[in-house]
């Protein structure tokens, strides 16, 4: 583990904890992202265990999680807020830090467009901090107008977005691409509520679907465009993606 910094200033200011400060600032770490309504989250259980294996697997310890529950009813209260986007992150020392923010929107999301780059994440299982590359590659995707960035192996292997996974619909299966990437909580909760299959997907594959739609934390889409390739809004299939998502019960913080 690095030193902390026995100094920092942050604008000439000196920091009131550099250790704890000097954690933040290391990059090194990891996180989930939940959506709180009225005290309950999806997949409460998946996130727990997410944040317990990815202290292990960095950290060499467990983190328990009753205490997290604790900090994330705590910082709900702190912040007066029954509803809220919420996340956990742990970094060395296993500091552990606890954010509050307004609600993402319910129902589905607005239709994106994806561009292709050639970038796979590091350690791509874990929900890490010290994202660089996906966040620039996202950001160059939204300038170019883009909504999202398509991560792809240099032979054309889909992966997953920048910040979403993506599945495809070929009429009769969502297909989940099974190149390394983040299994994400939604993407966990919606696999066995539809009729899914994991298997390669390349680009050379992407006329062969009728539709396509991402999720995150924050949102189920439907793309409507991988670059040139475009797809239809099946709002069957988005009916379906969405009802699955609904059928899952809120667990109590």
């Amino acid at each position: 583990m690095t030193t902390p910094p026995a100094h920092i200033e942050i604008d000439g200011t000196p920091a009131a904890d550099p250790e704890l400060l000097g954690s933040l600032m290391s990059g090194y770490g990891h996180f989930t992202a939940m959506q709180v309504r009225d005290g309950g989250v999806k997949g409460l259980a998946l996130h727990l265990d997410r944040l317990d294996r990815s202290t292990r697997e960095l950290f060499d310890r467990k983190l328990d999680g009753e205490r997290v529950r604790g900090l994330v009813t705590g910082a709900l209260a702190h912040a007066g807020r029954r509803d809220a986007s919420v996340r956990v992150y742990v970094y060395p020392g296993v500091r552990t830090v606890v954010t509050v923010a307004d609600p993402a929107p319910d129902g589905i999301g607005a239709p994106q467009r994806l561009t292709v780059v050639d970038y796979w994440r590091p350690a791509a299982h874990i929900k890490h901090l010290g994202g660089f590359g996906q966040r620039f590659h996202g950001e160059a995707a939204r300038r170019a107008g883009f909504d999202e960035a398509l991560l792809t192996s240099p032979y054309g292997e889909i992966a997953e977005g920048a910040v979403t996974n993506i599945a495809f619909w070929d009429g009769t299966s969502v297909v989940w691409p099974s190149a390394p990437c983040l299994t994400g909580i939604t993407m966990a909760l919606l696999e066995p509520r539809l009729p899914s299959v994991r298997r390669p997907v390349t680009l050379a594959d992407l006329p062969g679907f009728r539709a396509a739609f991402v999720t995150n934390s924050r949102t189920i889409a439907p793309v409507t465009a991988i670059d040139e390739t475009a797809f239809a809004v099946d709002e069957e299939l988005m009916g379906r993606v969405w009802a699955a998502y609904e059928s899952v019960e809120r667990e109590r913080l």
